[in-house]
């Protein structure tokens, strides 16, 4: 099979546009058909549902489902016979519970019981997960699958002022522009589905006025990416006192967590709101952000469970009723909700159980010299602007290395700032260094992980009992 890769990479840069635009155009042929609005149309109905309306939709899928994948799965089969129930024991999510949680290495292990034996291979695509928390599954779905992915990540975007084919520039992980390329463009032009795709890669300080050139020159309005490079982009501009207010309207981030300190520093540069979505390519869960800030669990999309695993600290457990060709009944997304214990009520309307925060990185924990466990450092960074990007390592219990990229402005008195606001989240149980680096390693996909532990109660199961201290 003919690299296609390295193929493009050699192409020249019209070639590489005309590539683009051609997978553009190709993609958009395949999502955006007739059967797509119907169900995005669907889909902003349910929107407008009172919840007790929403959730008996979502209960009434997953007792087809349940049904579908018990009568067609062998893995399932099986585990029914095990448990000794039956598919018409499960009523709606609650009743979920009468099955064990699903763990991706078991799913791993078990890959080919977990098809549908109601669909061929033709009547499927191949997907895949980005495996930047371990190994990634790579299983079928179905186009109506793909289609409710995207209309639901629609709804998103256009209850949040985004219409269809607002032009937009984005940050992600592909590698559209070669490794070894050292002057602009460090973009290309997927014209059909107006878009406009930055290179995460080459986010270099001498590089990085081309691409705010680039923002301005194209005149889009909507930015779309990874979190942690928009960061850089938005360093640079307020570092550098170039004015953007006014010129992006709206900015989406998706594949990272969002940290308190990269949204006060993409907002402060841009003028813009910067509103998150949580979603996986397994589609087990889907979590949007209203225009009021709030996250909404989208109840309509997937059967979303909340377990407790202290404190207020929930895992992730999501139930697909999207893929037919792939059921996953429990699955545990490795993922961290924050809830308040107040119960909030959101006064813009959408349906949906409200979450505080996502954890959406497996290991974002530093062990202090007496095991404590703390959670959410990004609250150190909070207000920070002078530091351009941020991580945390370990290797050896409480001790804790910050790599820090810093803007012109940095000073003797940021340290200071820095390392007050890491003793009042740390005390004096962890040696801190402070490092100085040009810039932060990155993982395959582009990734920015923002704590690097290598200790193994440095990361986080489902089943393990942990102390963590929160804001």
């Amino acid at each position: 099979m003919p690299d296609y890769q390295k193929i493009y990479t050699k192409l020249p840069v019209l070639f590489q546009n005309i590539a683009c635009s051609h997978g553009g155009w190709r993609l958009r042929k395949r999502r955006y058909n007739e059967r797509f609005f119907d169900i995005h149309k669907q889909y902003m109905s349910l929107g407008l549902q009172p919840a007790s309306a929403v959730e008996k939709y979502r209960d009434s899928r997953i007792r087809e489902f349940v049904r579908h994948a018990a009568r067609t799965v062998p893995y399932y089969r099986t585990r029914f016979a095990e448990l000794k129930i039956g598919p018409e024991d499960i009523a709606g999510l609650d009743d979920l519970k009468c099955l064990t949680i699903l763990t991706k290495d078991e799913v791993q292990a078990n890959l080919p019981l977990f098809k549908s034996e109601a669909f061929s291979d033709r009547e499927t695509m191949v997907t895949h997960t980005s495996g930047t928390t371990g190994r990634g599954l790579v299983f079928p779905t179905t186009i109506d699958a793909e289609h409710r992915q995207w209309a639901i990540w629609w709804r998103f975007r256009n209850r949040n002022g985004i219409e269809f084919d607002t032009p937009c520039g984005v940050f992600g992980g592909k590698t559209i522009v070669p490794v070894n390329q050292s002057h602009p463009p460090f973009w290309r032009y997927d014209k059909a589905g107006k878009q406009i795709f930055f290179s995460g890669y080459h986010l270099r300080n001498e590089n990085l006025q081309a691409y705010v050139d680039q923002i301005k020159k194209s005149g889009i309005k909507w930015l779309h990416g990874y979190p942690s490079d928009l960061m850089l982009v938005a360093s640079f501009i307020i570092e550098t006192g170039i004015k953007m207010t006014d010129r992006i309207k709206y900015i989406t981030t998706g594949a990272e967590s969002l940290l308190i300190h990269q949204k006060d520093i993409i907002e402060k540069a841009f003028g813009a709101r910067v509103f998150q979505h949580y979603g996986l390519a397994e589609a087990v869960v889907n979590i949007s952000e209203c225009p009021r800030g709030n996250l909404h669990v989208d109840e309509d999309f997937a059967g979303v469970e909340l377990v407790p695993i202290g404190g207020n600290r929930y895992s992730i457990v999501g139930t697909n009723f999207a893929n037919y060709a792939f059921p996953l009944l429990r699955y545990d997304t490795g993922d961290i909700a924050y809830i308040s214990p107040e119960k909030k009520i959101c006064s813009c309307g959408w349906p949906g159980r409200i979450i505080d925060w996502i954890d959406g990185r497996i290991e974002d924990y530093i062990t202090l010299d007496d095991g404590t466990r703390i959670g959410r450092m990004d609250h150190i960074f909070k207000d920070m602007t002078v530091i351009k990007e941020a991580q945390l390592f370990q290797d050896e219990p409480g001790k804790v290395q910050f790599r820090i990229v810093r803007a012109s402005e940095y000073s003797p008195n940021d340290e200071e700032r820095l390392l007050l606001a890491a003793r009042e989240r740390m005390g004096n149980k962890a040696a801190i260094e402070i490092k100085y680096v040009d810039d932060l390693e990155r993982g395959a996909t582009g990734k920015l992980r923002f704590v690097i532990n290598k200790l193994a109660d440095g990361k986080i199961s489902g089943n393990q009992k942990t102390t963590v201290l929160l804001k």
